[in-house]
């Protein structure tokens, strides 16, 4: 797509801004992973008290962490594909390049 009259200062400033709104949503997209580490890592430990208190019930504790982490890991997972393609397959570049 040529664009008629735009100088060629305007576009590399409009390119120079979306890859650095690239870079920062990339960023703050892979931060997403910090929240499932956390809740993962207090779960375990949970699980481990739990297990510590009631041997008993070691099975049903070990399933439901192993669930319930399975769960939590999906959010870092979407956060990571979400940098993944800001970062690979930017769809904003091809507005803005001759």
């Amino acid at each position: 797509m040529a664009l008629e009259g735009v100088s060629p200062d305007t576009l590399a400033t409009a390119r120079a801004i979306v890859l650095a709104g690239q870079g920062i949503g990339a960023g703050l997209a892979l931060i997403a992973g910090i929240g499932p580490g956390i809740g993962e890592g207090y779960a375990v430990g949970k699980a481990i008290e739990t297990i510590g208190r009631q041997p008993e019930a070691k099975s049903d504790a070990r399933s439901t962490m192993f669930i319930g982490c399975a769960i939590a890991e999906s959010t870092g997972i979407y956060g990571l594909l979400i940098g993944l393609l800001l970062v690979f397959a930017n769809p904003f570049i091809r507005h803005i390049l001759d």
